[in-house]
């Protein structure tokens, strides 16, 4: 959505939601596979080079993204963060318009993490549709709720359409990302069914 003159503009096609509450909100809900970084957004990187201080990551976009080895949580010229290239990482956009290249950030205002930084070796990454990911991000998501009654995990998910799993094992790991992958056509009947015959009752 776009604000023109004294309307609004919309370049998407899709569902027109509103969030009430807080001033409101409103966006076009669209089936779009290919992500479009958006300030404060919290997303899923790859880290694909290393030039000078900035590394580079690739985001899903049209173009990789910047991260400053001083966007980290406690990070100085002398205290440098450990990122390699192939390291995954879950940060914010800070700059994100069609004119700038998109820079990321793993601190919040106050320079904490927040849970941002770089993601553990182990686990599993993929993708799924940024639909699924507004889902799963919803508050009380009923999908989230049901998996964590049936395996501990970890959970990582980035607005540009990934997400990352890490369960007990690999076995249990792979069972969740086959249920997040489905339950985008699945009823919320049919996933009961599913994880009910996993946990056996």
């Amino acid at each position: 959505l776009r604000r023109s003159g004294a309307g609004l503009l919309v370049t998407t096609c899709g569902l027109l939601r509103h969030r009430p509450g807080g001033g409101g909100a409103y966006w076009v809900d669209s089936q779009q596979k290919r992500y479009v970084p958006v300030k404060g957004d919290h997303v899923i990187g790859i880290v694909t080079a290393k030039a000078g201080d900035v590394f580079r990551l690739d985001v899903g976009g049209s173009e990789p993204a910047s991260l400053s080895y001083l966007a980290f949580e406690g990070a100085t010229k002398r205290n440098r963060p450990n990122v390699q290239v192939g390291d995954l990482v879950y940060g914010q956009f800070v700059v994100a318009n069609k004119d700038m290249e998109p820079e990321m950030v793993c601190i919040d205002s106050s320079g904490k993490s927040s849970g941002m930084g770089i993601i553990g070796q182990d686990g599993f990454l993929f993708k799924v549709s940024l639909g699924l990911i507004r889902k799963l991000l919803a508050p009380k998501c009923e999908i989230i709720q049901e998996l964590s009654q049936l395996y501990p995990f970890e959970l990582v998910i980035g607005m540009n359409g990934r997400i990352w799993v890490k369960a007990k094992t690999v076995q249990q790991t792979l069972i969740i990302v086959n249920i997040l992958e489905a339950c985008e056509y699945m009823t919320a009947e049919q996933r009961k069914q599913a994880l009910a015959k996993l946990s056996g009752n």
